[in-house]
């Protein structure tokens, strides 16, 4: 095992994820430890003025917004054509030429206002077998070899699922022998089920019956309990992962239209946001055999768009509707301020943030608390029509294995932003 390999398998073991795996994959929704934050380095600095070398372009993998999740040769995303097949979809990461395809099924909630009925979730890969939730709720476990079913589950029909007007967007979350999805509803708010075989290990019935969100789990370490994080319709809610026992919520985050950032944790501290509200975060202390979630701060102008957040050092970065942010984490001051490509999804990687406008750019910056330093920018060519002017790119950049991964509707670009060879980069 090298040092690199040995680093990221402890840097897990540390945080309480359970997915092993190669430091420049990319497994799951917002990578490794699902905070959004390589552990890869020996990338480019700087770009060419017109981006970094383009790979590879397909352009019909399929609608939706689902990012990638990366593991040695293969790609997995979700994807749907039309509103009768949603599916998993295992692609090439040599040319993006599909490898197979599995259908999950229907696209959710197709009469939405506004009207994005489309694939959003990002599969999970955990060893040999993917784990994939539809918009609908239908929640399979597929071998990644050759897309088998090996279970499958409705969170509406099994766990009288209860989704918000844009269906389910979650993407699941692997933890040792568990899955952990959000149903929604007051009788299984989140669900803990088998990874092997599907059975439900238990319920957790959050009081106030929130609806899912459009976020997705994380766990979090602190105040004596092991508990999964979860941004529902309604707030920002803790419970054990043990047993599904509700612990904590806080709900003044949740005032906005959707709730969609993963939150992100470090230490006892919990940031999430909400676009019409800013950020907020919590800080949990143990109380009375319990868990209190205190609010340390609430403010208008941190990083509270779609694209979320990564805490690098003492520093959150996210985007606004005006641009980018750079805030300390906890106390919530601002450091600095740029317009940059406006709002964006972001991932952090070898000291520099990637960001994915939802105007379909996509630039490089520097990690620093001190001032706005832009490595490059581009725009991908020949993108693709979308359906309605308030329809974005909102799919989030992935860095895996050397390469920059961008997806917009039915089109996914592959870029090298690996340095070159004799460069020092690590793999």
């Amino acid at each position: 095992m090298t040092f690199q390999r040995l680093a990221i398998v402890v840097a897990l073991t540390t945080v309480g994820a359970s997915l092993v795996v190669d430091a420049a994959d990319w497994p799951q929704w917002r990578g490794p430890q699902r905070h959004g934050v390589s552990q890869e380095t020996g990338l480019l600095k700087q770009w060419p003025a017109d981006g970094p070398k383009l790979l590879w372009q397909v352009n019909d993998i399929g609608d939706g917004y689902a990012t990638v999740a990366v593991v040695g040769t293969r790609l997995y995303t979700l994807a749907n054509r039309g509103l009768d097949n949603e599916f998993v979809a295992a692609l090439s990461a040599e040319d993006g030429k599909v490898v197979w395809t599995t259908r999950l099924g229907n696209v959710g909630n197709p009469d939405q206002t506004p009207s994005y009925p489309k694939a959003r979730s990002t599969p999970t890969v955990d060893g040999p077998l993917l784990y994939a939730l539809s918009s609908d709720g239908d929640l399979a476990c597929l071998d990644t070899a050759t897309g088998t079913v090996r279970w499958q589950k409705s969170l509406r029909k099994e766990f009288g699922g209860q989704p918000g007007t844009w269906a389910y967007s979650e993407s699941p979350l692997v933890d040792g022998e568990l899955v952990i999805v959000t149903p929604g509803g007051s009788d299984a708010t989140l669900v803990a089920l088998n990874k092997r075989t599907g059975a439900t290990v238990w319920k957790a019935a959050v009081p106030g019956g929130d609806p899912a969100g459009y976020a997705s789990a994380i766990v979090v370490n602190e105040a004596g309990r092991r508990q999964y994080v979860q941004f529902t319709g309604k707030g920002i809610v803790g419970v054990d992962a043990a047993n599904g026992q509700f612990l904590w919520r806080y709900d003044e985050a949740s005032k906005g239209p959707a709730n969609m950032p993963t939150p992100v944790a470090s230490g006892a501290y919990v940031y999430s946001s909400a676009g019409s509200v800013g950020g907020t975060l919590v800080r949990l202390t143990a109380a009375d055999g319990g868990i209190k979630a205190e609010k340390v701060y609430l403010t208008r102008g941190l990083p509270n768009t779609n694209g979320g957040s990564v805490l690098v050092g003492d520093t959150l970065y996210g985007t606004t509707r005006e641009g980018l942010v750079a805030a300390d984490f906890k106390s919530g001051a601002i450091r600095w301020q740029a317009e940059s490509i406006g709002a964006a999804s972001i991932v952090a990687a070898d000291g520099h943030l990637y960001l994915h406008g939802e105007d379909g750019s996509v630039a490089l910056v520097e990690v620093t608390a001190d001032a706005y330093r832009e490595k490059g920018r581009f725009m991908p060519p020949t993108r693709p029509q979308h359906a309605t002017a308030m329809e974005k790119a909102w799919p989030y950049p992935v860095v895996a294995n050397g390469r920059l991964y961008i997806r917009d509707r039915g089109t996914l670009w592959a870029y090298d932003v690996a340095e070159p060879k004799g460069a020092g980069r690590a793999r």
